[in-house]
């Protein structure tokens, strides 16, 4: 594939299991050949997203003291980050310059104080999050949001269950505690050009299962590298959802299934207005194995924990310590 599909989920909804096996073998191909495609007919209301994409453009927009106030003072995956301050190649071992985005994180919104969540592992994985206090609304959209699309993963990971033979219900009890998060990703106006190889993002693969993204039709958006080493720009638009899967997807379906290098560029210079994009990145629990699925052998990758593998990723990108070296290998 040259170009990402679009993927029509509603049929997958009418109860008719052909039709779900169809939406389910449409995945398949996707995310065999390039790893990305976009989905509509999935039930998450136009203007919720629009609520949430309306208050993510008043928070950036806020004076950069007042957007520091709540940045986390351990510089973990919550809340405020500057520009300059990550590059995301780096998870893959690449040097480049530090990516020309500001972004807010947002973990999840519902726990409990089950030890899943409590224990000392729990802790670092399920940090508190941290609200602004403006503009109004943002905390309560962003948990309905999040909330919802929580609920999207849980489709998706059945569709892709269906698609790599197992039971339809494989992977519910693997995301249901899951630590992924929500980041807000906002790329500023270019006044000044980037330096050399500086890019919004720099390439990168995402690092655990399936990433839901909205985003916007603005110049300086996002590429996929194709199988042939060509980048192609993907369509983004709001309510017209990208999924990419991540790295644990892919060692899950033992290479079957691609996780792919992305980035975003920059506009043409002196025509590039900001750009506002949501990403919400599902991660397996924390302790789950991820290892090859039994009809997908000889495996391919080593057995990895979950949470091992994204602390290691986090470290090389500043975010977090790492615990476990090899968990990345």
């Amino acid at each position: 594939m040259s170009d990402v599909p679009v993927i029509d989920l509603a049929p997958a909804f009418s109860g008719n299991a052909a039709n779900r096996r169809g939406v389910a073998a449409a995945i398949d191909d996707a995310c065999r050949e390039i790893g990305f495609f976009a989905i509509r007919g999935h039930g998450v209301p136009d203007a919720l997203v629009a609520e949430l994409r309306a208050a993510a453009h008043a928070f950036f927009e806020l004076p950069l003291a007042e957007k520091l106030a709540v940045r986390h003072p351990r510089g973990m995956n919550r809340g405020y980050h500057p520009v300059g301050g990550e590059a995301l190649a780096t998870a893959m071992d690449d040097e480049a310059p530090p990516d020309l985005k500001e972004f807010f994180h947002i973990g999840p919104v519902d726990t409990s104080d089950a030890p899943y969540y409590t224990s000392a592992l729990g802790r670092r994985h399920f940090e508190p999050n941290i609200w602004p206090p403006r503009p109004a609304g943002f905390e309560r959209t962003a948990v309905t949001y999040y909330r919802t699309m929580s609920g999207v993963i849980v489709e998706l990971m059945r569709l892709a269950a269906l698609a790599l033979g197992v039971e339809e219900r494989f992977f519910d009890d693997k995301v249901d505690r899951s630590i992924g998060t929500m980041r807000l990703n906002y790329y500023p106006a270019q006044a000044t050009a980037p330096r050399p190889g500086q890019l919004r993002a720099s390439p990168h693969t995402d690092y655990g299962g399936f990433t839901i993204l909205s985003g916007e039709d603005v110049p300086g958006g996002l590429q996929v590298r194709t199988r042939d080493g060509r980048w192609v720009d993907v369509p983004t638009a709001p309510t017209t959802f990208v999924v990419n899967i991540g790295d644990l997807l892919m060692r899950w379906t033992n290479d079957r299934w691609l996780s792919n290098m992305h980035r975003v560029v920059n506009p043409p210079q002196g025509t590039g207005a900001a750009r506002l994009s949501v990403a919400f990145f599902n991660h397996p629990n924390y302790d789950v194995r991820i290892e090859c699925l039994g009809s997908q052998g000889p495996a391919k990758h080593p057995p990895v924990l979950s949470g091992e593998y994204r602390d290691v990723k986090y470290a090389k990108t500043g975010l977090t310590g790492a615990v476990a070296p090899s968990a990345a290998s």
